[in-house]
């Protein structure tokens, strides 16, 4: 057995023990965890990407828009094989490719360089146009987004564009951790459902109702899944 190999037999149990192996300032901790079990129900049961396939013009994306507190996304990355655990420790440090922010360039598997809020649907949004302009109807366009980025402007123009111009391929996972500065009536699935999306609330800890949602059909339209966790500040 490869080293990689032996990587990827890591379990979700093991992942608390891969983020306390990243220390330092500035690990935005709450931000990390709520994205969690999202992201590994993604990677192990329905991403269609692996450290073998990153440049695969057929591979699945996945887009972290929530890229301000990445610990959990290296994680998952490190124990799906895409990233040595010997990086892990080195979070952070000058010389690390597991920046604060996630680097497309440093780190294999990171689709495009996140942190800024508001930025990461919009991308997904071009990403899949992009590929329905190549002829590739198969690989889907996932991208994760917090609840807070909903306070940017881009990402409304954004989910208006994308219901009517029926991106069936493009898949929103919004963390719900009550951040968010501006309420909306009906909650955050409804102003989704209101452009033409596909729209599911699911408990954000519960993996088989993530995986059930992840997987529902939703011919001609995007998909979201809003996946509420624990408040922040709790």
């Amino acid at each position: 057995m490869t080293i990689i190999e032996a990587e990827r037999h890591h379990r979700y149990q093991d992942l608390p023990h891969l983020m306390g192996l990243m220390t330092g300032d500035e690990k935005h901790g709450p931000a990390a965890t709520s994205t969690l079990d999202a992201l590994w129900v993604l990677y192990d049961r329905v991403l269609g990407v692996g450290p073998e396939r990153v440049d695969d013009p057929e591979r699945d994306r996945f887009l972290l828009s929530k890229g301000h507190g990445p610990m959990a996304y290296y994680a998952v990355l490190a124990a799906k094989g895409f990233v040595p655990l010997e990086w892990l420790p080195d979070f952070g440090a000058y010389d690390s490719p597991l920046g604060h922010h996630p680097d497309r360039v440093l780190v294999p598997g990171a689709e495009i360089g996140s942190g800024s809020l508001g930025h990461g649907l919009p991308i997904a949004v071009g990403t899949a146009l992009g590929l329905r302009a190549q002829g590739l109807d198969e690989p889907r366009v996932w991208v994760l987004i917090g609840d807070a980025e909903l306070d940017e402007g881009s990402n409304h123009e954004a989910i208006a564009y994308a219901g009517p111009a029926r991106l069936d391929r493009l898949h929103t996972v919004v963390i719900d951790n009550s951040s968010a500065s501006h309420a909306r009536p009906g909650g955050i699935a409804a102003r989704f459902e209101a452009a033409g999306w596909s729209a599911l609330t699911v408990d954000g800890r519960d993996h088989e109702a993530l995986y059930a949602a992840f997987t529902a059909p939703h011919p001609g339209r995007p998909h979201v899944v809003v996946a509420r966790v624990e408040p922040k500040s709790a």
